[in-house]
């Protein structure tokens, strides 16, 4: 099972100089539980952006750059490449892999996912620099919304979606 996992404002905005606009703690922890144990394949960027590989899960890092090797990750040539290193790491008990960002790879991979897991922050006024596509409602199906309401810890309203290819 190939999902994207993502947090994107209103307006899709996902991110702003390589950083998350928003401090959400609670889709930290959902991200956390989801992806911990599964492969997450992301771009260079986003690799760079958060500094280190994510632990407890295999990390794959897409890019261009044919001397790229950062320790603790397996490196790929493109988003093909990504899924078929990702493949040989699953079970066929469990075979989730995650798509985790940037900007560039979500266009690529919304073709060829099966489930996204978005986590809606309730605003437009966030500022980005880079964005979530479009989810087309003729190919996807809202399965499961789970509204949480804005508190000390949260700026914004925000909703958990799951979403399914139809």
């Amino acid at each position: 099972m190939l999902s994207i996992i993502v947090a994107a404002a209103e307006n899709n905005v996902i991110g702003l100089n390589n950083e998350l606009p928003w401090r959400m703690p609670a889709d930290m922890r959902y991200f956390k539980d989801k992806t911990l144990g599964h492969p997450v394949i992301m771009g260079r960027k986003s690799f760079e952006a958060l500094g280190k590989p994510l632990p407890n899960r295999p990390n794959i890092v897409i890019t261009r750059q044919a001397d790229y090797a950062p320790e603790g990750v397996l490196v790929a040539s493109s988003l093909d490449d990504a899924i078929a290193k990702a493949n040989g790491l699953v079970s066929e008990d469990d075979d989730e892999i995650f798509i985790i960002g940037g900007g560039e790879i979500f266009r690529e991979a919304m073709a060829v996912v099966d489930q996204l897991f978005v986590t809606r922050i309730h605003t437009e006024d966030v500022k980005g620099d880079t964005y979530f596509p479009d989810i087309n409602l003729n190919d996807w199906a809202l399965i499961s919304s789970d509204p949480q309401n804005a508190d000390e810890k949260h700026a914004y309203d925000y909703t958990f979606e799951v979403w399914v290819r139809h």
